[in-house]
């Protein structure tokens, strides 16, 4: 027996080429149908439980899925905008908790979320290092863009521009990374958190430049007259706040018309929050209020739905596959009659055959198993990240 399995071991090590092509078409057969559904299912929880912990959001009216998938993980295209005045009426309407937010940043490539504290301790955010944001510019980031961009307490992150050439003169902001958060294996990890305030900075909608009143900054000035002061092009603007120019930092114009992305609605109880939604569902109100559980439930109605014709398809081609192979291993007996004549000439039972040829079959299944059982459980771990590509592609 044994003498039979060495001799199987050998005969596939021998013909690589042979052995890596089945080897290649099983994992593939294995792997196809069991990673669909498995991706499905983990990709599935992961949002549904996301969605669960956030009651209601208010935003722009428009696409319902583009609006929980960026207030949620951050990724899909911008929806439009809402005004900071629309988190004021909700936080005043006394039927729920307000926490606002504006996702339209990044910093190499990592969403900059600007916020407010509530927002952490809405999703029970712990530091690992540092502290938390308290003053303006200030920003605390997540594990993952710690880890990745080598970042921690004490450095510093800067602003990606939108576009290569900003006319309007918006310059990228250097934020002070005060602090660390603890990995919580969700989006979060890979966010940049700042106060909304700093959000709308970055934005161009407040800025801090040189005191023009003060005399050292005469030359910035191109006019002056007793109610206001013109300055010229030389006028210094910061592109950093520090303790030392925060004060330099001001908005123009009212902020309840500063721009947000969405407000996150946290009421007591379903009274307040069913009161709140009938407030939205009035017509010529110009926003609308979504339950993310609902929204991301009709999207995974459809991704199972789909899901279940992909796995017909793959299991038929799987079919195909397993025709396939053993048609080839029976062409190889034939191909190999001589070898096997000569080792029943050397005394091999038919059983020793049998038990040579079962193996090198054992042998490719069992190789086979196990990459499909290694490269599903490497691509478990990206489940949610893969689904979310492939809804906002």
């Amino acid at each position: 027996m044994k003498g039979a399995l060495t001799l199987g071991w050998r005969y596939l090590a021998y013909h690589r080429f042979k052995t890596a092509v089945l080897v290649a078409a099983v994992t593939l057969m294995m792997f196809l149908p069991a990673a669909t559904r498995l991706l499905v299912a983990d990709s599935a929880a992961a949002l549904t439980a996301r969605a669960e912990l956030t009651p209601l959001l208010v935003g722009a009216r428009g696409s319902e899925l583009e609006l929980v998938l960026n207030a949620l993980y951050f990724h899909a295209e911008r929806p439009p905008e809402i005004s900071y005045a629309v988190f004021e009426e909700v936080r005043n309407s006394g039927l729920a908790e307000a926490i606002p937010l504006y996702t339209r940043f990044q910093s190499r490539g990592s969403p900059i979320v600007g916020t407010s504290l509530d927002y952490l301790a809405f999703r029970g955010l712990e530091l690992a290092e540092g502290r938390m944001m308290g003053l303006l510019g200030e920003c605390v980031i997540g594990a993952d863009v710690a880890h990745r961009q080598g970042v921690g307490a004490g450095g510093s992150l800067v602003s990606s521009p939108e576009t290569v050439f900003d006319l309007a003169g918006v310059y990228p902001l250097k934020m002070p990374v005060v602090g660390v958060l603890e990995p919580s294996g969700t989006p979060d990890d890979e966010a940049i958190f700042v106060d909304v305030r700093t959000a709308w900075v970055i934005d161009g909608l407040g800025h801090g430049h040189q005191d023009l009143a003060q005399a050292g900054a005469s030359g910035a000035v191109l006019s002056r007259t007793e109610e206001s002061i013109t300055a010229n092009a030389s006028l210094v603007q910061y592109n950093e706040i520090t303790p030392d120019n925060v004060r330099e930092f001001h908005f123009h114009g009212n902020t309840s018309g500063f721009p947000l992305s969405a407000v996150i609605a946290v009421p007591p109880d379903d009274k307040s929050g069913t009161l709140l939604r009938g407030r939205y569902a009035e017509e010529g109100v110009q926003e609308q209020l979504v339950v993310p559980r609902a929204v991301l439930g009709d999207l995974l109605e459809t991704v199972f739905t789909v899901q279940n014709y992909v796995v017909l398809g793959l299991v038929m081609l799987s079919l195909a596959t397993v025709a396939v192979i053993t048609l080839v291993f029976l062409l190889s007996q034939q191909l190999r009659r001589g070898e096997f004549f000569t080792l029943r000439r050397m005394g091999a039972a038919r059983g020793f055959i049998a038990v040579l040829v079962a193996s090198e079959i054992a042998f490719v299944f069992a190789g086979s198993l196990l990459l499909a059982a290694l490269i599903t459980w490497a691509v478990r771990a990206y489940a949610t990240q893969l689904l979310l590509a492939l809804v906002t592609f």
